[in-house]
């Protein structure tokens, strides 16, 4: 039985875990309220823009074979493959990284035909999977909390490199997507090759100048845009399980507080009962 001394200092030490988890809640909801609003922004103009992309590559799918024209449209077997994998730099996110990991894992065994090629993003992803035998093509971390338009517009150039010279037949993005405070999906997306439109049909465009030439600049800042939405999707996303799981860690840090203080009066009032029974019984002794 544990005494009284070592009680308290399990007690004391629980105490401090608690404060430490009420401080990291407090700053992943402040950190949760800026990327809530930078997803929110991003998301109609995200969808406008996909939107619009779709109806002019209908209207312009009769003039000549865009595949030619546009490598980013070509869409041929996949026997190479790069994924972006999109985690975080932290942990005491609940179960934030360990769901990317699982479905990087299924994705792989779906895919063992064929030669998967890694992006990771993330520290966490970087230090699970750099022990494995996998190829890895390229890593970044330390900027879960902060990427922006830059980091996107470098890993859009990267990836559709890669595509254009036949590295990779198709790139995914793997990433979780904030849905609510409570609730997190991990979503697989395939943005290479861009697909065709389906079900669109095509509008009365007036084009200014070649149509070629406008998508030429459009289907990159397509993919520039979906990797800078999974970057704002999975920050706000990481803040949400981080500040769910904190909030956890500090409610079952005061049932452990009250276990223990419990435990401890039982504990000090058996000490006591035995001290009086001593004194009692030598008192009755020198009688």
């Amino acid at each position: 039985m544990p005494s009284l001394i070592d009680l308290r200092r399990r007690i004391r030490s629980v105490k401090n875990t608690q404060q430490i988890t009420k401080a990291m809640k407090m700053v992943a909801s402040a950190r949760l309220r800026r990327a809530q609003e930078r997803v929110i922004n991003a998301r109609p103009y995200s969808r406008m823009s996909a939107e619009v992309l779709q109806n002019v590559v209908a209207a312009v799918s009769g003039a000549g074979d865009l595949a030619e024209a546009l490598p980013l449209l070509a869409a041929r077997e996949e026997k190479k493959i790069q994924l972006v994998l999109v985690t975080a730099d932290r942990g005491l996110a609940g179960a934030f990284n360990t769901n990317l990991i699982k479905a990087t894992q299924q994705f792989l065994a779906d895919h063992a035909d064929q030669d998967v090629s890694m992006e990771l993003y993330g520290r966490k992803g970087r230090d699970f999977w750099v022990r494995r035998p996998v190829q890895i093509s390229g890593e970044v971390t330390g900027i879960s909390d902060s990427a922006g338009l830059a980091h996107a517009e470098a890993l859009a150039k990267k990836v559709i490199g890669k595509f254009e010279e036949g590295q990779a037949d198709s790139v995914y993005l793997l990433y979780n997507e904030f849905k609510s405070i409570l609730s997190q999906r991990v979503v697989l997306k395939k943005i290479l090759p861009i697909p065709a439109p389906e079900g669109v049909a095509g509008r009365d465009y007036i084009f200014e100048q070649p149509p070629q030439e406008m998508l030429a600049r459009l289907l990159p800042a397509s993919i520039t845009l979906q990797i800078l939405e999974a970057f704002l999707e999975s920050s706000a996303a990481e803040q949400a399980a981080r500040m769910t799981a904190m909030d956890s860690a500090t409610t079952n840090a005061t049932d452990v507080i009250n276990k223990l203080t419990l435990h401890l009066n039982r504990v000090r009032q058996a000490s006591i009962t035995r001290e009086i029974i001593e004194v009692v019984s030598g008192a009755s002794a020198l009688e």
